[in-house]
Order: C-alpha cells, then structure tokens, then sequence
C-alpha cells in the first residue's frame, strides 16, 4: 500500500494517531488510482443505478449472513447495540442500527455544539480559508457545495465542520443543537466515494455528489446549515425528522443506508469557537475522531 494511501487519524479517546481499517481497501484503491479502475468509476461506479443495486443487495437476506463476521472483524461493541445482532433480517438493516440511548450521551452544556455523527472530523474556523483538506492546495468551494451563490456569500467567513462516516460507524446522524428544522432540499449528483484516498485526489467529489440541505434557527447561534452527503453504495439518505419541528440537541435527524458517507455544518460566522484538538489536529489535516453527542466546540 502506498503512503499516500494510508489513513490515520487523532483518536480523541486515547489521545494517540492510530491507523484506520478501511473496509473494501484493495477495490478502492483499484477504482481510484488504477488507470482501468478510473475508467470503470466514470462509467459506472458513480452512477446510482450502481449503488442501488448494491444497495439491494444489502436489503436481501440472504446478506444476514455477513453481519456476525462483520462485527467480529472490526470489534464492534454489541453492548452499545439497541437490538441483538441476531435480530437484524438484512445486513443494511444491521448498518443503520440504533444505538442504546446511553451508549452515545449527549453533552447537556447550554454552550456546547455536538458532533452531528460517530466518525471522524475536520472543523475549519473560516470556510473561505479552507485550502488543506486531506492534501494541501485543495480549495473548498462553497458556492458549488450549497448549489446557492447568495447563501455561500452569507456563510462565506463561517466554521465548517466536516464528519465522515466510515462502514464500520454507527450510521444515525444527529441535531448538533436545539432549534427549529427547515424542509430539507435534494441537490442531485453522482455518488463517489468520500473517502480520503477518493478526496486526496479529487476534493470536490463532495460539492459533485448527491447531497441533502436544510436549516436549523437556534436561539444563540443562528441558522446553521445542516448537509448530508451521500457516496458510493449508499442506497439513500433517509431523513427521519419532520420539517418544521423543534427538535432538541442530539435528537436523531436520519440515516444513511449501507456505505460510508459524510454530514457538513455550517455556522454563521463569529458564532462557533471550534474544541481545541478538533482545529489543531485539522490545521495538520488529520481527522479528528469523536462520537455524536461529545462537545464540537462551544458558542463564541
């Protein structure tokens, strides 16, 4: 495997860099840095008829079967699991499992933002000073990303904070704060993979791909921008919330069916003081690993 190719993150429980399992790891580097490989993924692999029928094939049950060595590969903890491994009829419906409630608290601090997602993060304090995102020199287009030029002028100074779900995460994805929810906008694309050895090569495979927009008006930190991204294999993004609720922080928003992706938030500016191992580790362009509910940063 190349280095380029190696993945490492800050694990913020142990506070040490460790390397990630990446599920699938010989197909994605096949598909993105093989010649042939590149060739098959313009011709099919991005195109969601591909990951519909991937997607189908998680929904069979006859992909049970996978669940068990799955949890056995990557160590999962079955104590954390709302309903027992044996009970899930397909392995999709094993990958957007519920959580026991106290498996994932959520941090109660009237001040604190949480992360949206179990993954690993980047949190950027000015979106229009974003240039390193896993290789240095990659820019971050807003406008492209939001598929709106006068709202990206608005947010253009804001934090950004990008969450990536690996196959192996938990796949619900939370309010990072109290308020009120927007109807939420489908912005159309192909479906490439988020993974750093797809993005160290093409970053804005995330402002390319089929995504989700909505709003959430809180009382002490504005609109935020609330962004699901949607990526190779993942059937859909299914959004669990109805629009135009009060939702409160932590409260589930949805789910992402089987494959790894990514939610994005963005802050108006000056409201967010992002935690400091969050923009130190990001600032080295390595991802940050926390769990949904753990504090994001604190209101400025």
């Amino acid at each position: 495997m190349a280095e380029s190719d190696v993945i490492k993150f800050f694990n913020r429980y142990t506070a040490r860099v460790e390397q990630e399992q990446v599920y699938g790891a010989a197909w994605m580097r096949w598909t993105y840095c093989n010649p042939f490989g590149r060739l098959a993924l313009e011709a099919l692999v991005k195109r969601p008829l591909f990951s519909r029928w991937y997607g189908w094939r998680m929904n069979r049950s006859v992909s049970r079967r996978k669940v068990l060595p799955f949890i056995r590969t990557y160590g999962l903890d079955v104590n954390e699991f709302a309903d027992s491994p044996e009970s899930f009829r397909s392995f999709n419906e094993f990958f957007y499992r519920r959580l026991k409630p106290e498996a994932r608290p959520v941090d109660s601090d009237s001040n604190a933002v949480v992360f949206p997602a179990d993954g690993r993060h980047l949190g950027f304090p000015d979106a229009a000073k974003i240039e390193g995102v896993f290789v240095k020199g990659q820019r971050f287009d807003l406008a492209r990303l939001l598929g709106d030029a006068e709202l990206a002028k608005r947010y253009a100074h804001g934090t950004v904070v990008l969450s990536r779900l690996c196959p192996v995460d938990y796949h619900r994805f939370h309010f990072p704060l109290a308020g009120q929810t927007s109807e939420t906008i489908l912005l159309n694309g192909p479906l490439y993979s988020v993974n750093p050895i797809a993005l160290r090569r093409k970053l804005s495979y995330l402002w390319e791909n089929r995504r989700t927009l909505s709003m959430l008006k809180t009382e002490q930190f504005g609109t935020v921008l609330l962004l699901e991204i949607g990526a190779t294999n993942v059937g859909s993004i299914v959004q669990t919330c109805q629009p135009g609720k009060q939702v409160a922080k932590g409260d589930e928003k949805g789910y992402f069916e089987f494959g790894g992706s990514s939610t994005l938030l963005v802050f108006e500016p000056g409201r967010v003081r992002l935690a400091d191992d969050l923009v130190e580790q990001s600032s080295n362009q390595c991802e940050l690993y926390a769990r949904v509910g753990d504090r994001l940063g604190t209101a400025a």
